[in-house]
């Protein structure tokens, strides 16, 4: 897995977790809690992940003057 592949999946899954910050934000329902359980194990590790992603995907911004070679 490249670092296209990687950018892609981080890209999803930050894209996951801004549908559910809206589900919460709109109708106040929490996807990922009402999927696996509120801060379970497995709900805390998608939490950390959507925030490992976003932190990643920072790194675009160092990216967007560039132009793709």
């Amino acid at each position: 897995m490249g670092t296209r592949g990687l950018d892609y999946a981080a890209l999803a899954i930050v894209i996951i977790g801004a549908v559910n910050w809206g589900l919460i934000g709109f109708f106040r329902f929490d996807l990922v809690a009402f999927l696996f359980g509120n801060m379970s194990w497995i709900s805390r590790i998608v939490y950390a992940l959507v925030g490992l992603c976003g932190l990643y995907l920072l790194t675009f911004f160092g990216k967007l003057g560039r132009s793709q070679d």
